[in-house]
């Protein structure tokens, strides 16, 4: 068992049970999935650079991603029907806690000038938008012979009910946002 998962059901549940004043344990807000996705954009139609990009994302998130291909044509983007457009990786279990651990532990930490995540990244129904520009920030990337920089977009799920829930079952797993002015 993950150790972020395993610190959620003996501490961070009863810590929230209190603190969001929740009768049934049962209805504390949980991490539900961690969505991971990036755009091929210009290198739609080299086969290679797609394969070091889904390699490379395969690496950061542990799971080998699905590409997703374009159901319709485009002409004004030069896109034909069956085209990569993009790469999705869906975590759930321990490896969602663990990729959790590590962005939030040793990738956000790295990024230049961070001083928090936005409180305009949630949604109404209290899931947390991130965009990361580089995949260097990521332990697992090497700068040695890594010729494709390539940003991805991390999406977490969480059972919420409002983005106020949200934010402090995700405070608790180690995210850190803004301070209010």
């Amino acid at each position: 068992m993950s150790d972020l998962k395993e610190k959620y059901y003996k501490t961070i549940r009863h810590e929230l049970l209190s603190e969001l004043g929740i009768a049934n344990i049962n209805a504390v807000p949980k991490v539900l999935k961690v969505t991971v996705s990036a755009k091929t954009g210009s290198v739609k139609e080299d086969a290679k650079a797609i394969e070091d990009i889904r390699k490379d994302l395969g690496e950061i998130t542990g799971q080998l991603p699905k590409i997703n291909k374009s159901r319709k044509a485009v002409s004004a983007f030069k896109l034909r029907i069956g085209q990569p457009v993009g790469l999705t990786v869906t975590l759930r279990g321990d490896r969602m806690y663990d990729f959790i651990s590590k962005l939030t532990n040793v990738a956000l930490p790295r990024v230049r000038d961070f001083k928090g995540i936005k409180k305009t990244s949630f949604d109404s129904n209290g899931n947390l938008s991130i965009g990361l520009t580089e995949q260097m920030i990521m332990p697992e990337s090497k700068y040695e012979g890594n010729s494709r920089i390539f940003g991805f977009q991390v999406n977490v799920t969480t059972s919420a009910s409002d983005s106020v829930q949200s934010r402090a079952l995700l405070e608790k797993l180690g995210f850190r946002f803004e301070k209010d002015n």
